[in-house]
């Protein structure tokens, strides 16, 4: 389950990169798609901007979904140990059970003289 997530969350990861690269800089209008702002043609400049806009917002929302489930499923996995056992985990080993003493079935009471 965890690895699923994770291969799925680093596809979101790389889409996300991908879909953040495309997208006009403020500055020259450049980015990867160029100065032309359109997307083959198929879009206008202005209708690119809009469905990057929303396919970004989407991918980081579920990035961060993704990393918030991952976070979770890790501390569930996680023991609760001091520092010591992490480093070096003790190993129990079975003790006999300690013999009680035998007591007397009458107690004794010094005799004063």
């Amino acid at each position: 389950m965890e690895t699923v997530l994770l291969v799925i969350h680093l596809l979101v990861a790389v889409a996300l990169i991908a879909v953040i690269l495309m997208q006009r800089s403020a500055q020259d209008g450049g980015g990867l798609m160029g100065g032309s702002g359109t997307m083959g043609g198929l879009f206008t400049a202005r209708g690119s901007a809009n469905l990057l806009s929303r396919t970004t917002a989407i991918l980081a929302t579920i990035f961060i979904s993704l990393s918030l489930i991952l976070g979770i499923l890790a501390g569930q996995h996680h023991k609760q140990a001091n520092l010591t056992e992490q480093i070096a985990p003790i190993t129990k080993t079975e003790t006999p059970p300690l013999k009680m003493p035998e007591l007397p079935s009458v107690p004794e009471v010094p005799i004063s003289r």
